[in-house]
């Protein structure tokens, strides 16, 4: 069973490598088809999609560390839009890629999906 864990706590299980050619621009897309977080007004588990593509700089994700990243939301309180930039700020802190773009395709609840897209592009 998950528990809750300091934002401090889910940022460092976020792990990096060097990236491999640095000297190019590639992208690099990671699909989680079964995220789950909790809906803060009504305590409902929340089912998405998160896609994040992202041309690295000089490191790359990790993609275990980003598994349990992504575990840590299983009984967190958010909504959807709070997630996805939350997932792009860490991103984009633990590897500062040259462009990344975090997307949130989340499940019907209510008769509604969402789709939430967040981006940073390294000035």
């Amino acid at each position: 069973m998950a528990q809750n864990i300091s934002s401090q706590e889910q940022l460092a299980l976020l792990e990096t490598f060097p990236n491999p050619n640095p000297e190019r621009d590639y992208r690099v897309i990671h699909t989680c088809p079964e995220f789950t977080s909790v809906c803060p007004k009504t305590g409902q588990p929340d089912f998405a999609t998160i896609t994040i593509d992202y041309v690295p700089d000089e490191i790359c994700l990790e993609l275990k560390g980003l598994k349990l990243y992504f575990v840590a939301y299983r009984q967190q309180g958010i909504f959807y839009e709070a997630v996805t930039n939350r997932i792009l700020d860490d991103l984009v802190l633990k590897c500062s890629p040259r462009f990344i773009q975090v997307k949130g395709e989340f499940n019907v609840r209510g008769g509604f999906s969402s789709v939430v897209t967040a981006e940073y592009r390294k000035p």
